[in-house]
């Protein structure tokens, strides 16, 4: 592409801060250095039409663990660790709710219910459903966790649920619209369709590469999650979660957040429809990829449960498909479940590895993202 000077000298000229990601954690990072340099010229970066990765294709889903993954983060991490985990999880939530306002992003307080399969799960859960709650109690002065009936007629499951007593859902479109524009209200570029290839870092400033040209940033933050190896050496591993949704159902009964199998499998209701997504634990090594798409393993899986468990007697039709990318830990490494929120050179930072909670934890990533440049 063959840019004009008023192009080049206008969105490409004098760069302070470039930002590779217009996700969660990059536009919270462009608000937070505005908010701190306000003088500085910031640009954001993104490769997709619209922001790829996971913020845009979502479940919506304002949680920050049900039950058996937070017994399951017990098994690698330590109680103050998870503690630590679960705080940062809330508080952020709480920074998204009030940098955008609860209507703007269609924040509903409807619980959240976990199911299980299997009894023995079920009963493990529950023995531990109390020192848990103990455990958490400073953060939300109230017992997390409780136990409720089959009030909506699941089938092929434990007759009781574990309730989530705080867990929330938004609708994640409106969220990053609303994100998009308070971002652009600040005087922040943010410029679409331009993929960044490569960087070189030089005394003072860092020479970057795209598809389109090359221009100079004196700082360069990488807020691209599950595609973050690209630039940087770090443990993040790229995981897809695949997801559909049915076309409206009459007279919809059920409503709140749910999950199944240890958070592997999880729905909602949005607009009398169900969304439905996970089951990357049916084949790990395939979903571990940067690659948008769907399998036929994981897909006849989703459809088979809607059908046998979440809606046995009402009839419905798939509407939708898509999927969207992740970035993890390596599994069973201690300390894989923390946000990677570092300097990686003089001029460099990077702000990945949401662990599946970008929701939860991305506004308050790209604050302090941000807030290295204080250092």
């Amino acid at each position: 592409m063959n840019l004009s000077y008023w192009e080049l000298k206008e969105w490409f000229s004098n760069i302070d801060f470039a930002i590779v990601g217009s996700g969660i954690v990059g536009l919270n990072c462009a608000l937070q250095l505005k908010k701190i340099h306000p003088k500085a010229t910031i640009i954001v970066l993104e490769k997709g039409m619209l922001p790829q990765g996971a913020s845009t294709k979502n479940a919506g889903f304002a949680c920050f663990g049900s039950l058996s993954e937070i017994l399951d983060d017990l098994q690698s991490h330590t109680e103050e660790e998870v503690f630590k985990l679960i705080k940062k999880r809330w508080e952020g939530l709480q920074l998204l709710r009030s940098n955008l306002g609860d209507k703007k992003i269609d924040f509903q307080l409807n619980k959240g219910f976990e199911l299980f399969k299997e009894k023995e799960i079920f009963e493990e859960c529950l023995q531990q459903k109390e020192a848990i709650n103990q455990l958490l109690y400073p953060i939300f002065n109230s017992a997390i966790f409780t136990i409720s009936d089959n009030q909506f007629s699941f089938q092929k499951v434990v007759q009781k649920y574990i309730v989530n007593n705080f867990e929330g859902q938004i609708d994640t479109g409106k969220m990053a619209a609303k994100l998009l524009q308070k971002v652009q209200q600040k005087g922040i570029k943010i410029i679409n369709s331009i993929a960044v290839e490569s960087f070189v870092e030089k005394e003072t400033k860092i020479h970057v590469k795209t598809n389109i040209l090359d221009f100079y940033t004196k700082k360069l933050f990488i807020a691209t999650n599950g595609f973050a190896n690209q630039f940087i050496n770090e443990n993040v591993q790229p995981a897809r979660a695949q997801v559909l949704i049915t076309k409206p159902i009459k007279k919809l009964h059920i409503k709140g957040t749910f999950h199944l199998d240890k958070g592997y499998f999880y729905f909602r209701n949005i607009d009398d429809r169900i969304l439905f997504g996970g089951g990357r634990n049916l084949d790990f090594t395939t979903e571990q990829t940067t690659e948008f798409g769907q399998t036929s393993i994981i897909q006849n899986e989703l459809e088979k449960m809607l059908q046998e468990i979440i809606l046995p007697t009402i009839p419905f039709e798939i509407e939708h498909r898509w999927s969207g990318i992740m970035g993890l830990g390596s599994r069973n490494l201690s300390g894989q479940k923390k946000a990677i929120v570092k300097q990686v050179s003089n001029h460099v930072f990077c702000g990945v590895r949401l662990g599946g909670m970008g929701v939860a934890i991305g506004s308050l990533v790209g604050k302090e993202l941000a807030e290295l440049t204080k250092k």
